[in-house]
């Protein structure tokens, strides 16, 4: 298994790391003409449209002319992408034959990253996650600890999350199946009201729960309740079902 990244040093011991810039054609010459399997999981370095052009659309053409130029015989592509391609603001259900219209540059260019891969003539997956937490991503749980946390009074807020280990089990299970359709979500089972989620944290943490305000910042991903049911019907068991599962393993760690 090999893992580019424009510095390698950190990536897990079983992993043959390569050094590569995804927007920097030249450097993509490491990348070996065996490759059948493409997980492309880029993470832009600034919010930004450019940036974001350059790692969710260039870089994955980049890659994909590299590896064709190279002779790969891919047979997979799995391209991870995000719920923010979903606009949907008003607290309705989502799937995958949803409208994705995103209004955002964020979610417009991982969509056009998407219709890339869909296009690319191979057998693609595009896996859209909801908001990852788990080991180093703790945000809620600081701001909960920290007494920074708020909550809109009226009306509630939905919000969708997958751990992080269910995000790496999800890519392998589309890796291994046969004839994955084109469009998942990658959600829990369990869509949740922020205020919920924030206030079980805070009971878990012995702290007072957050406080009612009129109206609160919103999630990146909106307020939508996404239904992953097509992932857990192709067969794929979560680690963790829901937020309350994979919080309480970090809470669990912390202390």
């Amino acid at each position: 298994m090999l893992g580019l990244r424009r510095d390698p040093a950190h990536l897990p011991a079983a992993i043959v790391p390569l050094a590569a810039d995804l927007a920097d054609p030249a450097t993509l010459a490491v990348l070996p003409g065996d490759v059948d399997a493409l997980v492309y999981a880029a993470a832009a370095d600034r919010r930004d449209d450019d940036a974001y052009r350059r790692t969710y659309v260039d870089g994955l053409g980049h890659v994909l002319t590299r590896l064709r130029d190279a002779g790969a015989p891919l047979r997979r592509l799995v391209y991870v992408s995000s719920t923010a391609v979903h606009a949907q603001d008003d607290g309705g259900w989502v799937d995958e034959d949803s409208p994705a219209d995103p209004v955002h540059f964020a979610g417009r260019r991982l969509r056009e990253g998407e219709r890339l891969a869909l296009a690319s003539g191979v057998p693609a997956a595009v896996l859209r996650l909801a908001g990852i937490y788990g080991p180093g991503r703790t945000r809620l749980v600081d701001e909960v600890r920290a007494g920074t946390a708020v909550v809109a009074a009226d009306p509630p807020v939905w919000t969708n999350r997958i751990h992080r280990d269910d995000c790496a089990g999800a890519i392998a299970h589309l890796l291994a199946l046969p004839s994955p359709a084109p469009i998942w979500l990658g959600v829990d089972h369990e869509p949740a009201e922020r205020g919920v989620v924030l206030d079980w944290l805070a009971d878990r943490l012995g702290v007072a729960r957050p406080r009612r305000v009129p109206s609160a910042p919103r999630e990146r991903g909106g307020n939508k309740r996404c239904d992953g049911s097509r992932l857990r019907a192709s067969g794929y068991v979560f680690r963790y079902p829901t937020f309350r599962e994979g919080y309480a393993g970090i809470l669990a760690g912390a202390r």
